[in-house]
């Protein structure tokens, strides 16, 4: 059987992941593996009694579950469901599921610009290797919709033998640890033009 999901579609179930501790605590989960309420709690920066309601409504829409307790099983130990979470809009999709995505998207986009921008203030502090190993660009392209679909699918592959979630832990090279790529192809939206302002400077 499968371990990927099919793209969200209930509006119940992205709006409750569209919340800054939800999302940091499924990506806690999906890259370090199974944790406690109080241990999530410590890495979001919420209350140990927040952190276990934030797990029942994640638990509710299958993004958690149990996992195996390691210790002496008096606290509840999570782990994130595997197939990963994938969103995608649909022409002629009813409004409330639209909405839903819509909240979800930006709120992974915004997490995501900030751990971008987390990581571009702490360059400085990183060692040589990874300093010149960092790249963030934007690049325009010109191409065709089927040519761009063939280039993620090209990124994805590439990236995949290095995703955090599916790899060996225990075969790890020396000095692996957990990095990030953010992927964003989209055609341009065409830019309504602001139009010549004013000469009232002091406007």
């Amino acid at each position: 059987m499968s371990n990927v999901r099919e793209p969200l579609s209930d509006p119940k179930a992205m709006r409750a992941l569209a919340h800054p501790a939800r999302l940091a605590m499924i990506n806690r989960l999906s890259v370090e593996g199974s944790a406690t309420a109080t241990q999530l709690a410590e890495a979001v920066g919420v209350t140990p009694s927040a952190a276990s309601y934030h797990l029942r409504m994640l638990a509710k829409y299958g993004f958690v579950e149990d996992a195996p307790s390691s210790g002496d099983g008096r606290e509840r130990v999570w782990r994130a469901v595997k197939g990963g979470i994938t969103v995608s809009t649909e022409v002629g999709e009813p409004l409330e599921v639209r909405a839903a995505k819509d909240l979800l998207i930006d709120a992974v986009w915004k997490d995501a610009a900030e751990e971008a921008r987390r990581a571009r203030f702490a360059q400085e502090q990183e060692p040589e290797d990874w300093r010149t190993a960092t790249k963030m660009s934007r690049t325009m392209l010109l191409l065709t919709g089927e040519e761009m679909r063939v280039l993620g699918e090209e990124i994805e592959k590439l990236t995949a033998r290095y995703r955090a979630t599916d790899r060996d832990k225990s075969q790890l090279p020396e000095g692996a640890r957990v990095a990030e790529a953010q992927v964003y192809l989209f055609p341009r939206a065409e830019r309504p033009a602001p139009g010549i302002p004013t000469e009232d400077h002091d406007a």
